[in-house]
């Protein structure tokens, strides 16, 4: 190996043993390695970036690049060793760091807003508490012309094109004006011209003493850098240097043949080997870096959760209003069942005309499954769609709470309005009898107290599930239960113990019931036999089923906290 090589890597180490204060910008990974199971995905390795550097994180498939990057930002826990940055230990990140800006692969941006409103929204829930408006959408407009973005400012970002788009996700994290800045992939999926201008995007950043670290499997950018780190297969570092180093390291005149020499050359721990032998470091040592200092105090303050919750609010709103297609599930499906029911019952329904007629009961369950059918399919979509923009958020500092708390504020309006709808339509109809004032308040209080534990069912599932499709699979399992077992088809009492048990968590349940009781279907039992099999299923009062149902809306919502919380946090699966 050159003497050019041995000299460079031991003046780095020299320089990077310094007891010198750390200057903004630097990170340092010391014995970092990480075991998932029985699989070690990164094996123990120590590198630094200085401050200012534009560094490149290669390697072919499963040599753990993406998992190098989100643990030098702090969003992985390692499972041995530390990360420094500045010389400050960091522990995995939950909340906002302003000095920290990181892109994933995945869209940060709400698809359906122009450009500006969406950094307009980003800006007020990042900047620090007490940034004017002014200030904010001072900001916006100085980092859309800085990456070139001004001229796109009214366009969608749906509308973007793949350069643009990448530039407009940078443009989010670049609004706190981070020193520390990763990307996953940033050049992935562009075309040569336009990877070339986010690369020289990156490098006017590192200019300006921005720390740039990023993955890519693409020569050409790693040229653009300053440096590139090669990790074999399983995470084994393999090199180190500047690029022109690494191919007098590895022999070759273009650094795509790396990657061959790589996979088809030696095995990763050779690889690993030869680098330590040559370099006269080892990959785990621990001196690397200098010691680390106390974390400064956190004098920054974010917004708080009732703002972060209006801001959302508002924004799941504008998003809804946009998007043509949920504009037309939300009020299109209310409108499509509202339909069907005046088409399936009968005019009257509610007066007896026969021993085996059933027609109040049935009404009267479908009505109540209409309603959560609309919570349901509400909230199934609402979570999992966004939810990289909300992963990226809660790196800024946005709380759970609030974002669970928008989704459920933007949507009850809605919820009340479409419950208003059936009942009066089906009224007007004359598919259900006329009732005072009182009674209709009740009749629509509960449909909507349902509706929302339907919403937070449906809230709960988007964020537990991976994907729209298997969101839409979740619909009919968890719409079926409520039909078998909601008491209609089969009354309660005559149901096995099991079945018994189950209806007792079923908000289907306790609607149908509240709503008979309102609508005293009681009555019929005397006088029709039919309906004497529900036995006691109408007597009394609505409060308990009412108290349920309100009950189920609570525990579904703080689960969904949790499940978010859970799936946010740092190294937790990011299917």
């Amino acid at each position: 190996m050159t003497n050019r090589v041995q000299q460079s890597s031991r003046s780095a180490v020299t320089a990077e043993s310094t007891v010198a204060p750390p200057s903004a910008g630097r990170v340092d990974a010391v014995d970092v390695s990480l075991k998932v199971g029985g699989r070690q995905i990164l094996q123990e390795l120590s590198l630094s970036v200085e401050p200012g550097e534009l560094v490149a994180i290669a390697g072919g498939s499963g040599a753990g690049k993406s998992t190098l990057l989100e643990i030098l930002a702090g969003l992985q826990p390692p499972s041995g060793g530390e990360v420094r940055h500045d010389g400050v230990v960091r522990g995995a990140r939950v909340g906002a760091d302003s000095r920290i800006g990181y892109v994933p692969q995945d869209d940060i941006l709400h698809l359906e807003m122009p450009l500006r409103r969406t950094l307009r929204y980003a800006a007020r829930l990042r900047l620090p508490a007490g940034t004017s408006t002014a200030e904010a959408d001072r900001i916006v407009e100085d980092t859309m012309r800085d990456l070139d973005l001004a001229d796109r400012a009214e366009v969608p970002v749906r509308a973007l094109s793949g350069g643009q788009r990448k530039r407009a996700a940078i443009a989010v994290e670049l609004l706190t004006r981070p020193h520390l800045f990763f990307l996953d992939e940033p050049t992935s999926g562009l075309d040569p011209s336009t990877a070339a201008d986010v690369m020289r995007l990156l490098r006017r950043l590192s200019r300006r003493g921005v720390t740039v670290v990023l993955t890519t499997h693409e020569p050409a950018g790693i040229d653009r850098c300053d440096r590139v780190v090669f990790l074999a297969r399983d995470g084994h570092l393999a090199f180190t240097g500047s690029p022109a180093e690494a191919r007098s390291y590895f022999g070759v005149e273009d650094l795509a043949e790396v990657y061959d020499r790589l996979a088809r050359e030696h095995t990763p721990q050779i690889w690993a080997q030869r680098f330590t032998a040559v370099s006269g470091t080892s990959a785990a040592r621990s001196d690397v870096a200098p010691p680390p200092v106390r974390a400064p105090r956190a004098d920054v303050t974010h917004a708080g959760p009732v703002r972060q919750w209006w801001l959302l609010t508002r924004r799941n709103v504008d998003v809804l209003l946009r998007n043509r297609l949920t504009l037309a599930v939300l009020l299109g499906s209310p409108v499509l069942v509202t339909a069907m029911m005046a088409t399936l019952f009968q005019r009257g329904a509610f007066d007896p005309r026969g021993a085996a007629d059933l027609g109040p009961a049935q009404i009267v369950f479908w009505i109540a499954f209409a309603g959560f059918f609309f919570g349901l399919t509400y909230g199934l979509l609402q979570i999992v769609g966004e939810m990289a923009v909300f992963r990226q958020e809660r790196l800024a500092g946005l709380g759970v709470g609030a974002y669970v708390a928008s989704k459920v504020t933007a949507l009850l309006p809605v919820l009340a309005g479409v419950s208003a709808l059936l009942l009066g339509v089906l009224r007007a109809l004359g598919r259900i009898p006329a009732v005072g004032w009182e009674v209709s308040a009740v009749l629509f209080l509960t449909i909507v107290i349902e509706a929302t534990s339907a919403l937070a069912l449906g809230l709960l599932a988007s964020a537990a599930v991976s994907n729209a499709a298997q969101a839409a699979l979740a619909l009919p399992m968890l719409c079926f239960p409520q039909v078998l077992f909601g008491g209609a088809i089969v009354p309660v009492d005559e149901m096995a113990l099991p079945g018994r048990l189950m209806s007792l968590g079923l908000s289907n349940r306790h609607a149908f019931e509240a709503l008979g009781r309102d609508l005293d279907l009681d009555r019929y039992g005397a006088t029709l036999p039919a309906m004497s099999a529900y036995g006691d299923t109408f007597h009394g009062g609505t409060g308990a089923s009412l108290l349920a149902l309100a009950a189920f809306a609570v525990v579904l919502t703080l689960a969904t906290v949790w499940v978010l919380d859970r799936r946010s946090r740092p190294g937790a699966s990011r299917r």
